[in-house]
């Protein structure tokens, strides 16, 4: 704790001094904001110096920085897809940051639902930030993934070019990018590398984490020099929630009904609330939480199909074996997230930025199996009656009895808590924290009915209770 605290105070008297550098060397800087016409910041804007082959892009809040500029007349352009280019002269002087407000008009009237509709703003977003990006990458701002029913961050990856999900009971699970294997394509949250918080194995379930929890999410195909080098496949990053120049205050709600099995319900909500404080808006938090239950059914009938030849020659297509099966799903999953950070000048950010999320996986299964005990017929395969050896038909003996099993499943949850610090520039400290709840449970418990004299219920015995224990594993990373 004392060197972190050493290394923090050497910090800020670093970055006390960056004005009086700038000064000896003799050079200025330029800084600014891309806004649209109503105020709000244009994200991933392409910001170049005419004559010097200097450019930058927009960040989150719309800012830019250039620095190391000789004093002088530079002419500033400013482009954003399906906005009007926007120039501006400005002059440079030694020591001191010339300051540029773009404010970006649409190019044209029928382009206004840029402006106003939300989703539409959020595409223009991606494109502006994939085509100002320095390698092959695909964005899916916060806008589009709260457009449509995702519900988890599997399924909203899904909806992006050349990426495919691996399913499980309807929910996207595991990601596959290009074709290649999950374990092939790596995490990040905040380009913070994140470890699987299963054992064994490299992929992360992403069914454990909301879709609307995040600023954006980003699928980096070709990777950069700053990136971890694991991602063969490619490299999904995450990247959380910060406070914008506008306060922020963002409720959503959502639910659903199914009368299958006496009626199912999904219900889920998320809210969101951060602002910047300061006459220079330097200081900005913002947090913000998501809640969904889902309760999935599936009520069907699975037969076992076959060819059966009966005593006069005829075949016809012949049941051999049924299941009636009920299934009941009790998904839970939960989010916060959090920011918070602190600009001492320009082109310098101090901030702290978590994310956790919990998700539980319960359900039961309830299987009633019916087979055929018909003598007398050849099968391809076999139904309860014994069959002859020599010539393959069905004869007594017949066993074939109904049968009923059920399994109550309680999966461990998963945890994915992150807490990154990034301390000016590229200085970076953080500590990573996965926790994995375990129940000591079998997966699967079967008994020979749902109620029966000593199990009125139905329920498991009360003596199968859960004593849950926890793995933790640390992982610190400097860099």
């Amino acid at each position: 704790m004392r060197r972190f605290c050493t290394f923090l105070f050497v910090l800020a008297c670093s970055l006390s001094l960056i004005p009086v550098a700038r000064a000896q060397t003799g050079k200025g800087s330029i800084t600014g904001r891309v806004t649209d016409s109503s105020g709000g910041a244009l994200i991933g804007a392409q910001v170049s110096v005419e004559s010097k082959g200097l450019s930058t892009v927009s960040d989150a809040q719309g800012q830019f920085f250039l620095n190391n500029l000789e004093p002088g007349s530079y002419t500033v352009s400013v482009t954003y897809v399906g906005f009007k280019a926007f120039t501006q002269t400005v002059n440079v002087t030694a020591g001191q940051a010339a300051s540029v407000e773009a404010k970006l008009e649409v190019e044209s009237q029928n382009l206004q639902v840029l402006v106003t509709a939300e989703r539409a703003s959020g595409e223009a977003e991606a494109v502006n930030r994939e085509l100002t990006a320095d390698n092959i990458v695909q964005v899916l701002p916060a806008e589009v993934i709260r457009s449509l029913p995702n519900a988890n961050m599997a399924d909203a990856l899904g909806r992006l070019p050349s990426v495919t999900i691996e399913r499980d009971e309807g929910e996207g699970k595991y990601v596959q990018i290009r074709g290649t294997e999950p374990r092939l394509a790596n995490l990040t949250i905040d380009g913070v590398n994140t470890p699987s918080p299963e054992s064994g194995v490299r992929q992360i379930k992403l069914d454990a984490i909301p879709a609307d929890i995040v600023e954006s999410v980003e699928i980096n195909k070709t990777l950069q020099a700053n990136m971890d080098p694991d991602g063969i496949g490619g490299s999904v990053n995450l990247v959380t929630k910060t406070a914008g120049e506008r306060p922020t205050v963002n409720v959503s709600g959502m639910s659903g009904y199914t009368p299958i099995i006496n009626g199912r319900g999904l219900v889920e909500t998320a809210g969101t609330v951060g602002q910047r404080f300061g006459a220079s808006k330097r200081v900005g938090a913002l947090i913000g939480g998501t809640y969904d239950w889902n309760g999935r059914g599936i009520d069907d009938i699975e037969p076992v199909s076959d060819i059966a030849t009966f005593p006069g020659g005829n075949t016809a297509r012949y049941f051999e074996a049924a299941d009636i099966r009920e299934y009941r799903y009790y998904r839970s999953r939960w989010g916060l997230a959090g920011s918070a950070d602190y600009k001492p000048s320009d082109g310098s950010t101090i901030y702290i930025r978590g994310l956790y999320s919990d998700f539980h996986n319960y359900g039961d299964r309830w299987v009633y199996s019916l087979t055929d005990n018909t003598q007398g017929i050849t099968l391809l395969g076999s139904n309860g009656c014994a069959t002859d050896p020599t010539t393959g038909v069905t004869t007594a003996p017949c066993a074939g009895v109904p049968s009923f099993n059920a399994q109550i499943r309680r999966t461990p949850g998963t945890f994915l808590p992150l807490v990154p610090a990034k301390l000016a520039k590229s200085v970076t400290a953080q500590r990573l924290l996965t926790l994995t709840v375990w129940p000591p449970v079998p997966a699967s418990m079967t008994w020979p009915t749902r109620k029966t004299s000593t199990n009125p219920s139905g329920l498991p015995p009360a003596s199968r209770k859960r004593t849950p224990t926890r793995a933790i594993s640390l992982c610190t990373a400097c860099r």
